[in-house]
């Protein structure tokens, strides 16, 4: 079966549940979705709507940017039927207040550091060149945005390793994105602008962005942050009704082995891909 007729299949299924619980459906028709997303999502879940709209015929239309403001808008009003966090937070905190029926996770990723040559960045003594005072880090901005949020988590592990640390890298780090007076918001790349400056020589963010990065920044050495000081970055899926069925067909899509494979391609971690022979 092709992957555009399983997506197809799973919209089927999910009008079929929803029916079950639900008032009797007379027929079938096209629905327009929206989907809001973590910036860093933006090209793995624009592949993945397209996808399914293509199968079909539901309309997808997104929206990207920092999670934590991408909650606020929801919070304020604005109508979505996903939300594709950065972090379970956003997501779990959405069906706690009651505007989403659900969350699940969908995917992991992984930090990295991104620094120019003249960083000397390695894992062996990764700690040591971030407390240099000629290494000059960025990073995204916490609450606003997840990323901050665990590269924040990441001082704090360097710290319980080297006393002190945790002060001096929350002094030094620059707030480069997520934030909304963190950068030009007419800038389209403001980490590409701020290594240009020198205003920093070392970027920590998710993994899953190597190629931008270093489309960007060609000189870039990609430093995944060595296991003592790693967090663990989980993606979490809200959904805000259950009973609309293209909704949940776009959620099976992405927790599908098709979707998964999508994010897989893009640099994400998948948690719902079969072994190799089960595909």
């Amino acid at each position: 079966m092709s992957p555009l007729r399983r997506l197809a299949t799973l919209t089927l299924l999910a009008a079929t549940a929803a029916a079950m619980s639900a008032a009797p459906v007379s027929t079938a028709r096209a629905e327009d979705l929206v989907l809001y997303g973590a910036g860093s999502l933006r090209a793995a879940m624009t592949a993945i709507a397209a996808d399914y709209a293509k199968a079909t015929g539901n309309s997808v239309r997104t929206a990207f940017g920092p999670s934590g403001l991408m909650r606020d808008r929801i919070e304020a009003g604005e109508a979505v039927d996903l939300f594709t966090s950065a972090d379970m937070g956003h997501a779990l905190t959405l069906r706690k207040d009651g505007r989403a029926a659900a969350a699940v996770m969908f995917t992991r990723n992984r930090l990295c550091a991104f620094a120019k040559p003249d960083a000397r960045l390695e894992p062996a003594s990764f700690a040591e060149r971030l407390l240099d005072p000629s290494v000059r880090i960025g990073t995204s901005t916490p609450k606003a945005d997840p990323g901050g949020d665990y590269t924040w988590e990441m001082f704090q592990r360097i710290g319980q390793h080297h006393p002190g640390a945790f002060a001096t890298l929350d002094a030094k780090a620059k707030k480069i994105v997520g934030g909304s007076t963190a950068a030009d918001p007419s800038d389209p790349d403001p980490i590409a602008s701020a290594f240009a400056r020198g205003d920093i020589t070392v970027m920590i963010a998710y993994c899953s962005g190597a190629e931008q990065r270093r489309q960007a920044t060609p000189d870039l050495q990609v430093v995944p942050v060595p296991p003592p000081y790693a967090t663990g970055p989980e993606y979490g899926l809200a959904i805000t009704s259950l009973q609309k069925p293209a909704a949940v067909g776009l959620m099976l899509a992405i927790l599908s082995p098709e979707g998964q494979a999508t994010l897989a391609r893009f640099g994400f971690d998948p948690v719902g891909l079969p072994s190799d022979g089960e595909r």
